[in-house]
């Protein structure tokens, strides 16, 4: 079997995140009403809609309009940009590495997205395990998490490097 080109991967797993954020806000937008509570899981995930204008948990929401298209579409937009020029330029990264990235990138420009098109981000997944739970989020947010868990993952159990070959002289 023949190995995928670089660019091709990368661009199957950036626009694979895509497609999975946008097309769970298509359907939350549609089916679920502002602040409504469906309990999936008992009440361990429960689907929820709300707007977030903000970033994580809201925050900036209340920043002045120029500060907020700075540091929410302006700045994650050049980092996205800036990632993925350091994926194709960086021929020797690993494959979990690569994933990683990509999944980053993937999460980041859903979430851009919305910010462009809607003004807001869609958020609708909220995890209550009762000794802990999280803010409402999208699987942008989790594409994020993932390729961010990739990458510390690879920094905490480094692949071993070969040893080199020892020369007979």
């Amino acid at each position: 079997m023949k190995k995928m080109p670089r660019l091709a991967l990368v661009l199957i797993i950036i626009f694979a995140n895509i497609a999975a954020d946008q097309i769970t806000k298509v359907i939350a937008r549609a089916q679920i009403e502002y602040n409504e509570t469906i309990n999936v899981i008992g009440d361990y995930l429960i689907f929820t809609k709300v707007e977030n204008t903000g970033a994580f948990l809201g925050m900036g929401s209340e920043l002045s309009p120029f500060l907020r298209t700075t540091l929410l579409l302006i700045l994650p937009l050049a980092v996205m940009i800036g990632v993925f020029v350091y994926i194709l330029r960086t021929k020797d990264l690993t494959n979990i590495s690569l994933w990683g990235l990509s999944f980053i990138v993937g999460g980041g420009i859903g979430n851009l997205f919305d910010r462009i098109v809607y003004g807001s981000v869609t958020d609708m997944i909220f995890l209550d395990f009762q000794f802990a739970h999280t803010g409402i989020f999208n699987v942008a947010d989790m594409s994020v998490m993932v390729g961010t868990g990739l990458i510390l993952f690879e920094q905490f159990f480094p692949k071993k490097k070969d040893t080199p070959a020892i020369s007979e002289e």
